[in-house]
This record gives C-alpha cells, structure tokens and sequence, in this order.
C-alpha cells in the first residue's frame, strides 16, 4: 500500500472569481455546443454567449483559467474552443 506523503493544499481561492461571472446564473446551454452542432446555429449561439463575457467583470480571470487549463470545449472568456486553440498556436510560433 503506498503512503501519500503529501496532499495539495485548499483550491478554493482558484475558483473564487466564478462567483462574479456573468454568466454564474445563466446555465451553460448558450456556452457549450451540443453534439453536431455547426453552421448558423452553432455561430449565433456562440456570439450569445461572447455578448455576456464582453461586459463580465471576471473576462480576464475566465481566459487565463481556460488557456491555462487548457479547456477544450465551450466559450470561456469571450473566446471559443477554436479561437482559443488559435491562440495558443500564435503564442507558441
């Protein structure tokens, strides 16, 4: 059996910024695309979910945590998957 000889400390101050998200109250069905989701649909509820980050108070801290993180799916931050992706390519050419 082997011994943990040391666990992490309390996380809950990396999340504390989701309390003043805009989006804390809204669900994630305008943040996240259902399966097979594409085209019109697919960009018109994504600019939704960018019209709530484009005034949240915690934009920034959501961005840093998904690029972080690396989140794979949804808008964080005003960005989406893709972008994010694009980003991250930019930054590291």
């Amino acid at each position: 059996m082997s011994k943990v000889a040391r666990l992490p400390g309390r996380a809950e101050h990396r999340w504390e910024w989701q309390e003043a998200a805009a989006c804390r109250e809204l669900g994630t069905d305008r943040f996240f695309h259902p399966a097979g989701e594409r085209g019109e649909e697919r960009s018109v509820r994504e600019q939704e979910a960018k019209e709530v980050c484009a005034f949240c108070p915690v934009r920034t801290e959501c961005l840093s945590h998904a690029l972080r993180v690396q989140e794979p799916y949804g808008v964080w931050g005003g960005l989406t998957e893709d972008e994010r992706r694009a980003l991250g390519a930019r930054k590291a050419g």
